[in-house]
């Protein structure tokens, strides 16, 4: 029997709750983790028969049948986007393949230099999460790439990535990180800025011209090509197999950053899974991938 007495209270907090999740600006920021888990998509990603050749275009038979994500919505605010942005993942026994298709008229890119702040540029943004740490992987329309490898300091003493001669915290580029828009309650972490992805392929295409105002493009692709036997110390923490096994499931984020905004509204910065923080450093938020063995044509 219900007592109707309590009814009220209890479905007027079950609104509450549904409206404080689905509206992006009743959402309280300082919770854990500041996203929607109802929210969160989730991909299938399947085998290819012949690797794609990478070099950007994205032209080839798979990637045209491959699923693509829904259209990127902005990283905060969780509304869509004002230029188009989607990606898709494919993968074989030697690598995991990602591709974007970015959407953009006067297609810019300034820096030159290996591991530059590519944020500061419009860029493409790749993180993939184990349990002890993660992987962050940044690109420009030139092709330069920035790259730097997270552990949360729960546990790189405990478990003994500490011990490793590459992680060693007296190494150049290794420094504390705490994020940058939110504080995660897990812990601080320990980033390695020059660690770089052993065997790591990547490719950008242009469709238009690079830095000229003077007309108008319709954006650029990008093309990356990840060996599954780099990912091997994020698989680590809990000892996951490489290359995954049927419906084995990776927490990837996908984003673009943005120099060119809409309007006030816009953070200048989208995403395959908002996150409700200015902030792709949660890996709570990204989006789940799993791996199926159905072939792509």
């Amino acid at each position: 029997m219900i007592n109707k007495k309590h009814l009220f209270p209890a479905v007027f907090l079950i609104v509450c709750l549904g409206l404080s999740c689905n509206a992006p600006d009743s959402r309280n920021t300082t919770s854990h983790p500041p996203c929607c888990e109802e929210n969160i998509p989730h991909y299938t990603a399947r085998r290819v028969k012949n690797a794609p050749v990478i070099d950007g275009k994205l032209d080839e038979a798979v990637w045209q049948n491959a699923e693509r994500s829904s259209r990127f919505v902005d990283l905060i605010h969780d509304t869509e986007a004002y230029m188009d942005t989607r990606a898709a993942v494919l993968w074989d026994d030697d690598y995991l393949y990602v591709g974007y298709w970015l959407e953009e008229p006067n297609v810019t890119a300034t820096l030159t230099e290996r591991d530059s702040p590519i944020y500061t540029d419009n860029d493409a943004e790749l993180f993939i999460a184990g349990t002890d740490g993660y992987y962050e992987f940044e690109i420009n329309a030139f092709g330069t790439i920035y790259e730097v490898l997270f552990f949360w300091e729960d546990v790189f003493e405990e478990k003994g990535y500490s011990q490793m001669p590459e992680f060693d915290r007296t190494n150049e580029g290794a420094r504390p990180f705490d994020g940058v828009g939110y504080k995660h309650p897990r812990s601080k972490r320990i980033g390695f800025w020059n660690w770089d992805y052993p065997g790591l392929l990547s490719a950008v295409h242009i469709d238009g011209t690079i830095n000229d105002p003077e007309d108008t493009d319709k954006g650029w692709t990008v093309e990356l090509a990840l060996p599954w036997e780099g990912l091997g110390i994020l698989a680590k923490g809990d000892g996951r197999a490489l290359p995954p096994k049927e419906s084995d499931v990776w927490r990837m984020d996908f984003s673009r950053f943005n120099t060119h905004k809409k309007d006030t509204t816009d953070s200048g910065g989208w995403a395959w899974s908002s996150h409700g923080v200015w902030d792709s450093h949660v890996p709570e938020c990204f989006t789940y991938v799993s791996f199926s063995s159905e072939e792509v044509d």
